[in-house]
């Protein structure tokens, strides 16, 4: 009996000895970890000191809306390169910045020249850069006379260019596409009945959108859908962002080939309540926001705007603004209408925006 309690024994000795040992083992396994983790955390934050994840890119960012943008970008300690596709371009910026209009930085403002033709010099250009805005900007080579059907065709071209680039591009990792409210509020109300809120989940007729010659509303529709579609191919964290007509100090003579494109269908826009517009300023903060808050819970598409047309003086008013007639907005007969149909809402971003402790635009 002795020798069945001296074995006994030592079985248990020896199964204590392994728990020791392994509960030994995972308590280094955790130390290490915890070390490891520290050294990432530290290693983050003294790139974060250099500077290192501080560089975005902006694509026409010599545009009204781009310099907007680099200018909010530059105020919140970010280093931008902007892309310029000519030398008129690069004119344009040291204009900007000789004039004040392009605020200067510690952090600085690097000029890259490349084509959002060309995937492989947008991928030299996005090198470094941690996120992109791409502002979609683009001129009528024929002047005022609108935005035509193969102008959407290159802003798609572009899109599918610049996701294709961000997705080879190491260091991306977010990217934030300026689109339009256009691409929700054509809808075919001859079909079958529609819900009277118009959303970021509301997406315009693309059939309607051709029948009427819509083609701004046109490019921007297929060329946000395209920018989704290579994003969810390539895994690549994207947001777009939806604005209403873009307004501010000098926009027409500035932008008047966009403006005089998102009115076409303005009187349309305006009896069925979704004629809306958003201050440059305020547009460039909401590209911040989602930008910074994409780390977080942000995604997916943001309906942005400060102030909707709902009545003639309104209207008066912001055709005087912009340098139009006021017959491009309010029809012959706009008195004689009832209620407006639709609701336009941005919720979503003035969610967003309130969790971020900034000021929320008007809300529906």
């Amino acid at each position: 009996m002795g020798f069945v309690q001296t074995e006994e024994r030592r079985k248990t000795e020896i199964e204590e000895l392994k728990r020791m040992l392994v509960g030994c083992g995972r308590l280094n396994r955790r130390k290490d970890d915890e070390e490891l983790q520290g050294r990432r955390a530290s290693s983050k934050q003294a790139a974060e000191f250099n500077g290192e994840e501080e560089l975005v890119c902006v694509t026409s960012g010599v545009s009204y809306l781009g310099v907007a943008i680099v200018n909010r970008l530059l105020t919140r300690g970010y280093s931008v390169r902007i892309i310029v596709d000519n030398e008129e371009d690069k004119e344009r910026l040291r204009e900007l910045e000789t004039s004040g209009e392009m605020r200067t930085s510690k952090n600085g403002i690097d000029a890259v020249m490349a084509k959002l033709t060309e995937v492989e010099s947008l991928v030299e250009a996005f090198q470094g850069c941690h996120g992109v805005f791409h502002t979609s900007a683009f001129t009528d080579p024929a002047g005022l006379s609108g935005y035509t059907k193969s102008m959407a065709e290159i802003e798609v071209k572009a899109s599918e260019n610049v996701m294709e680039a961000c997705s080879r591009t190491p260091s991306v990792r977010n990217c934030v596409v300026t689109s339009s409210l256009l691409t929700c509020l054509w809808r075919d109300t001859t079909t079958h009945e529609l819900p009277p809120v118009v959303n970021h989940e509301s997406w315009s007729d693309e059939s309607l959108c051709i029948r009427k010659k819509l083609w701004y509303a046109v490019g921007k529709l297929r060329a946000e859908k395209a920018a989704w579609k290579r994003a969810e191919e390539r895994g690549l964290k994207l947001a777009t962002i939806c604005p209403g007509l873009i307004t501010g100090p000098e926009y027409f003579g500035r932008n008047p080939t966009a403006t005089i494109a998102y009115l076409k269908g303005g009187q349309e826009m305006f009896k069925d309540g979704l004629l809306a517009t958003v201050d440059v300023m305020k547009l460039a903060e909401a590209h911040t926001c989602v930008y910074e808050a994409m780390n977080k819970t942000a995604c997916g598409r943001y309906i942005c705007f400060d102030r909707v047309i709902q009545v003639e003086d309104e209207a008066e008013r912001l055709a005087m603004e912009i340098g139009i007639s006021a017959n491009q907005i309010v029809s012959e007969d706009a008195s004689t209408c009832g209620p407006a149909r639709f609701v336009l809402s941005n919720k979503k971003l003035c969610n967003l925006m309130s969790r971020t402790h900034r000021n929320c635009y008007n809300q529906s």
